[in-house]
């Protein structure tokens, strides 16, 4: 039922484009005079070049156009009647299988050109939250570049995880933002070489909360990143918990960011102690699992650490 509903909505453009034509196809069926039908055909064509791109809006118009011949070869009276000539309906059939296929390839390339746009608008915006997130850390030596770090690790289990290209976005988004709160608390506790107290660790504890409230007036751009970064701290056997109500749920990207913000922090050498190699830091994470952390995303995070260059995972 899983793998249904993943399917269904990994593929729901494709599925109503089908659906719309396959309806549009069965009506048609059962018109007397198909020519008269012709333009519904641009319905899917439109959809598919709005959502889809170039590629397959054509694609669907070639398979109206089987479809169209289809029924001229099956039944030509529907399209010849003693009142038509032969040769003005080949005229119109030619000259609208031609619009067809010019609309698909407008459509589709105005499509493309859509998200070409938009991919730079998000490149752009992920190089800013990039910048920032190094001008926020360049003042600790240790924690300098921990939030791009975490960013690209999380990048590599959300595609490890098959999250959709917008979902991978937003779980790097997240990630280069994920210790924004800490701007808010005082940098003698936030640097301090020794490890924390009671008191100062709720102090601490209290960043992801003081992220989301940073964020909270930009929360149109980065809409889906505040929970992401609000929950970041929250382990898996609490995800319940965090719910309020059966419309929210405790977001993937967060337990994808906990993962990888566990593993710098252990790689990484702090005031207080050496980093530790890469298997060694696996090992202590997966001890978490299905407690701390989220089991498919620790399957997700071994995937890439093994198969990946940058990290090396070695000793397992």
């Amino acid at each position: 039922m899983k793998t249904l509903k993943s399917f269904f909505f990994k593929h729901f453009e494709k599925l109503i484009v089908l659906s719309i034509l396959f309806i549009i196809v069965y009506i048609t069926y059962f018109v007397p005079y198909k020519i008269g039908f012709l333009n519904f055909f641009y319905l899917p064509i439109i959809i598919a070049g709005y959502y889809l791109g170039k590629r397959m809006a054509v694609l669907t118009a070639v398979l109206c156009i089987l479809f169209i011949v289809l029924f001229l070869t099956l039944s030509p009276e529907s399209f010849f009647t003693s009142e038509t000539e032969k040769l003005y309906t080949i005229v119109s059939l030619l000259a609208w299988c031609s619009f067809l296929i010019l609309t698909s390839a407008a459509l589709g390339y105005l499509y493309e050109e859509k998200e070409k746009r938009i991919k730079e608008l998000k490149a752009a915006y992920i190089g800013v939250l990039e910048i920032l997130s190094k001008y926020l850390e360049s003042t600790d030596r240790y924690t300098k570049g921990h939030s791009v770090r975490v960013a690209y690790l999380s990048e590599d289990i959300a595609k490890a995880m098959g999250l959709s290209a917008n979902e991978v976005e937003t779980v790097k988004a997240a990630a280069l933002l994920h210790d924004i709160g800490k701007t808010e608390i005082s940098m003698d506790i936030v640097n301090k070489a020794a490890s924390l107290t009671e008191s100062e660790r709720k102090i601490i504890d209290l960043h992801p909360e003081k992220g989301a409230i940073i964020l909270g007036p930009v929360s149109g751009v980065l809409k889906e990143a505040v929970p992401i970064v609000l929950a970041h701290h929250k382990y898996y056997f609490d995800s319940d918990k965090f719910s309020s109500g059966d419309d929210q749920r405790f977001p993937i990207g967060a337990s994808i960011i906990a993962v990888a913000d566990a593993y710098d922090a252990i790689v990484t050498d702090r005031p207080y102690r050496a980093g530790q190699p890469p298997w060694k830091a696996y090992e202590e994470i997966e001890k978490g699992s299905g407690r701390h952390f989220h089991p498919e995303v620790i399957k997700a995070f071994k995937t890439v650490l093994m198969n990946d260059e940058r990290y090396r995972l070695e000793k397992m």
